[in-house]
């Protein structure tokens, strides 16, 4: 089933699942208003299922955890960032393909 490896992350869990994580985790920044975000979105799950066991995956809504969003300097989604050691390691802006993403996430794991 796609999608069952894809984590929520919210304030409440932000630091277990992402932050302190024994493995790279990769966050989608998303808002449900976003059409980008609607594109990438299958995408992001195609990709949780792809890595599981390898890295986490996951998304975090910016409307409902405008907070970290803001933390982590979010001024356009979707955007993606890949934490290594509670440490973001990657960056990508906007809409990228499936194969993009699998390179650049490979390259930092």
């Amino acid at each position: 089933m796609a999608g069952e490896n894809l984590k929520t992350f919210t304030a409440q869990n932000w630091e277990s699942e992402v932050l302190k994580a024994d493995q790279p985790v990769l966050v989608d920044f998303w808002a449900a208003w976003c059409g980008p975000c609607r594109m990438i979105g299958p995408i992001v799950e195609e990709l949780a299922d792809h890595y599981a066991g390898k890295i986490k995956v996951g998304k975090l809504n910016v409307d409902e955890e405008s907070e970290i969003a803001g933390q982590y300097g979010i001024m356009s989604i979707p955007t993606l960032l890949l934490f290594k050691n509670g440490q973001v390691a990657e960056k990508v802006v906007g809409f990228r393909s499936k194969q993009d993403l699998i390179k650049l996430v490979d390259a930092k794991i």
